[in-house]
């Protein structure tokens, strides 16, 4: 998504440590106008695979996951990091390592909101080694619902988590592929297009 590219190119910041900082229009500040041409474009890519859930993650995911679900005109279900009192009943439950944060989470979805017959796209904002998107996936498989595939805004292609899971059989569309970034340049290398 050239526009995505851009945007990265022009607003992005390479930190140290591997960290592409967008958080001035993609996970911390929110640039709606943009964030509904995400939503347009996995709508694009996954309007005929009869989706009726969008799963994410929170709290960076739910924004994304919010114009992805209004674009299929779906529920968007969020995976919750801890368990509240409003979280009442039942739950799938697995845990997920955060690159980011350098801790790991027990996410939880309610068995309300997850099960046999429904089709799930999760999407995320990042996809690095993908133990996001792996402890999604296993909450899909938990449920007995059905995973019609991944999106994600941004993949650090060189961190390979994106690439095990298409080995896997499953379906990974990320808007824009970062092959590599230098912080001490600021440059930033995406994939080829397809």
């Amino acid at each position: 998504m050239e526009l995505l590219k851009q945007k990265i190119l022009n607003e992005g910041e390479v930190y140290e440590g591997n960290i592409l900082k967008v958080d001035c229009f993609l996970n911390h500040q929110i640039d709606c106008a943009f964030m509904r041409e995400i939503g347009k474009e996995f709508h694009r890519l996954y309007k005929d695979e009869g989706i009726n859930k969008v799963l994410t993650i929170e709290a960076s995911g739910i924004a994304i996951g919010t114009v992805v679900a209004q674009e299929l005109g779906c529920p968007l279900v969020f995976a919750k990091k801890t368990k509240t009192k409003n979280i009442a009943g039942d739950v799938y439950t697995t845990p997920v390592e955060s690159f980011t944060h350098g801790t790991t989470y027990n996410i939880m979805v309610s068995k309300r909101f997850l099960g046999k017959g429904d089709r799930v796209l999760i999407v995320d904002d990042f996809l690095a080694v993908g133990n996001a998107l792996k402890g999604l996936i296993k909450l899909v498989e938990d449920s007995g619902a059905e995973l019609v595939g991944c999106g994600t805004v941004i993949e650090k292609g060189y961190q390979h988590g994106g690439d095990a899971l298409r080995e896997q059989g499953i379906r990974v569309e990320s808007l824009a592929i970062v092959e590599s970034m230098n912080h001490e340049t600021g440059e930033v290398v995406f994939r080829n297009d397809k």
